[in-house]
C-alpha cells in the first residue's frame, strides 16, 4: 500500500505549526500517512497544486503567501473558501478533482464555542479588528452563523468597503480611531490585526464599554497570553487565545483527508507551545 501524503505549503513555511499538529494526530489515530511542509516559491505554484492529482496526496495546507493564488489553481472552491476570499485547505477528491476550502472561519467560532459554551453569535453586535485575510475569514464565518452586526474597524476604508460588499450582511464600518466607542453593548471583540504580536506594535484599546458576558478573541499566538487577553481577563470577560484557532482550524482539514474529526488535548497544546 502506498503511503498518503499530505502537507502545508508556503513561502517561506518554516515557521508552520501544522507539521506537529498533523503529525501528533496521525500518530494518535495510527493511520499511515506523513504530513510535511513543502516551501513553494509563487512561480512554482501552479506545477506544484497540479501534481497532488498523481502524487498520492489526500490534500494540503496552505499559508502566506499563496491563500489567495491557489484559488485560480484548483478544480472547485467550496462556499468557506469563496466567501472568505482564501483557500487554507485544498482537498483531493477520489475522482481526482481538487477542491479549495477555508476552515478559519471554522477553527474562531469552534475556538470561542469551547471557551464560552453557552455562547450565541446571533444575540449581540460584533467588533472586528483589521480588513486583512484573516478578518475577511471571520467575517464571512460571523455573517453566516447569523450575527446580526459586524462592526469593522479599518484603517483603510476601501479594504472595509470591499469586504463588507463582497461578503454581505448587516456591517458598520469603523474608523480606527473610534473603535473603543463601538465596543458598546458588544458580544464578542475579535483583534484579526497583527498589532500585539511578538515584533510589532502593541494594540492599545480600553475594553471598559464591552457587553459584560463578552468574549474577547485574538487572533495572534505569539506571544500565547497577549496584552489584549491580559487585559480582558483582568476586567472579567472570557479570553480565547490564537493557538485555539489554529488548532480547531486544523480539525476539518484532517478529517477531509483522513476520514477521522481529531479531539484536541492538552498534550498538543504543550507540543505546540515548545
Amino acid at each position: 500500500m502506498t503511503l498518503q501524503k499530505a502537507g502545508v505549503i508556503g513561502y517561506p513555511v518554516h515557521h508552520s505549526k501544522s507539521p506537529i499538529i498533523h503529525n501528533y494526530w496521525l500518530k494518535k489515530y495510527q493511520i499511515k500517512a506523513e504530513y510535511k511542509a513543502f516551501e513553494v516559491q509563487p512561480e512554482g505554484l501552479r506545477d506544484f497544486i497540479s501534481d497532488l492529482r498523481t502524487a498520492n496526496f489526500s490534500g494540503i495546507n496552505v499559508t502566506v503567501p499563496h491563500k489567495v493564488a491557489v484559488m485560480d489553481c484548483v478544480d472547485e472552491l467550496s462556499d468557506a473558501a469563496k466567501n472568505a476570499g482564501a483557500v487554507n485547505t485544498v482537498i483531493v477528491k477520489e475522482n481526482g478533482t481538487l477542491l479549495g476550502h477555508n476552515t478559519d472561519g471554522f477553527g474562531f467560532l469552534a475556538n470561542i464555542q469551547e471557551k464560552k459554551t453557552d455562547f450565541n453569535v446571533k444575540q449581540k453586535p460584533v467588533v472586528v479588528l483589521g480588513t486583512g485575510g484573516a478578518a475577511r475569514g471571520i467575517c464571512a464565518a460571523l455573517i453566516s452563523a447569523g450575527a446580526p452586526e459586524i462592526r469593522l474597524v479599518y484603517r483603510t476604508k476601501e479594504k472595509a468597503e470591499n469586504i463588507a460588499l463582497s461578503i454581505g450582511g448587516n456591517f458598520r464600518l469603523i474608523e480606527w480611531s473610534q473603535k473603543e466607542k463601538t465596543l458598546r453593548e458588544a458580544g464578542l471583540l475579535a483583534n484579526a490585526t497583527t498589532l500585539g504580536m511578538n515584533g510589532f506594535d502593541p494594540l492599545e484599546i480600553d475594553l471598559s464599554a464591552l457587553d459584560s458576558e463578552a468574549v474577547v478573541a485574538d487572533l495572534v499566538y505569539s506571544p500565547l497570553q497577549t496584552e489584549l487577553l491580559k487585559q480582558a481577563e483582568q476586567k472579567g470577560y472570557i479570553a480565547a487565545d490564537g493557538l485555539g484557532m489554529l488548532l480547531h482550524q486544523a480539525r476539518p482539514a484532517f478529517q477531509a483527508w483522513f476520514g477521522i474529526m481529531p479531539e484536541i488535548t492538552e498534550e498538543l497544546r504543550e507540543l505546540v507551545l515548545k
